[in-house]
């Protein structure tokens, strides 16, 4: 439920290890809101969110450890440097950083990892919203419309970060209106 509105219901879907969910759906179907609802920020009207059996409620904080969640906005601290965006990211969520270098590196960002973040293009911010799932890596990827404001180039570098987290057994949720590709996607279409 959005604003007392029923935004969908009967939905009901199943991922395994390796999974890659595509939602589909004009504006205002519940994309964004069925994100939400899996990384615990909206709780279900009625049913039930598991994750590896076990009902998100019962440990919630658990849950969200497992998952990376990435909006619309970037999150960005403009303050800090490209390096140090991720560092914290890492660092908050308990992480060692050695992951750093390699995330920037995949999502073309070494080259501006010392300089400031709020100087960053948008694509370049987008870029270095999505290296954080590599620096500070989870089994779960929530990603609503990750390729907004990124170019050729950089979508293909996403696809292929999705590609090697499916490898490694990850699943990922992705809301989009067809500007990011996965191999063997699951499709989740939202009527409007």
């Amino acid at each position: 439920m959005r604003a007392g509105r029923t935004v969908f219901r009967g939905l009901s879907f199943a991922l395994e290890a390796g999974d890659a969910l595509l939602v589909r759906g004009p504006n205002g179907s519940g994309k964004s809101s069925l994100l939400r609802l899996l990384a615990g920020f909206l709780p279900p009207a009625a049913g039930r969110l598991a994750w590896s059996g076990q009902p998100v409620g019962d440990d919630l904080a658990a849950y969200r450890a497992s998952l990376h969640y990435v909006g619309h906005a970037n999150a960005i601290k403009g303050v800090l440097g490209v390096r140090e965006n991720l560092a914290f990211a890492t660092r908050i969520r308990g992480q060692a950083t050695g992951s750093i270098d390699a995330a920037l590196e995949t999502f073309g960002l070494a080259g501006l990892a010392d300089g400031p973040a709020r100087s960053l293009s948008a694509g370049q911010q987008r870029r270095l919203a999505l290296a954080r799932l590599l620096a500070a890596p989870r089994a779960l990827w929530l990603l609503d419309e990750p390729a907004v404001g990124l170019d050729q180039a950089s979508r293909a570098r996403l696809e292929h970060a999705l590609d090697s987290h499916r490898e490694a057994g990850g699943v990922a949720v992705i809301a989009t209106h067809g500007d990011v590709a996965a191999d063997r996607p699951l499709v989740l279409e939202l009527p409007g």
